[in-house]
């Protein structure tokens, strides 16, 4: 399981919206899952569970009959966030240096003006 699997399963809103609730309460049950996400039912959001378990994103823990989920630091999140990391960096340098060009251009033309 490597980040383009984990890519393919971060596609759906749904997912991502599951695992921004994960990321925010650190560990939900289904039913917690169900309450915070108004898109899809009970069906959906285990069917999305699985998918995001099998990408290797999130872990599930059972105790007796309730399974608890999170994110999953050791699996290919990590390297996701990482790859978004740098993209997001990468991309605020680039808007940084777009922004100061403009800035010299524009006092540039108001002193030649």
């Amino acid at each position: 399981m490597g980040p383009e699997l984990a890519f393919d399963a971060l596609a759906d809103p749904v997912r991502r919206e599951i695992l921004a609730v994960l990321a925010e309460r650190h560990e939900c049950s289904v039913g917690e899952l169900v309450e915070r996400i108004d898109s899809v039912g009970r069906t959906g959001v285990s069917s999305h569970l699985r998918v995001l378990r099998a990408s290797g994103l999130v872990t599930e823990r059972k105790e007796g009959r309730y399974r608890y989920y999170s994110v999953d630091p050791t699996g290919p999140a990590s390297d996701v966030i990482e790859m978004l990391h740098n993209l997001f960096q990468g991309a605020l340098a680039d808007a940084g240096r777009a922004a100061s060009e403009e800035t010299a251009r524009t006092s540039d033309e108001a002193r030649s003006a």
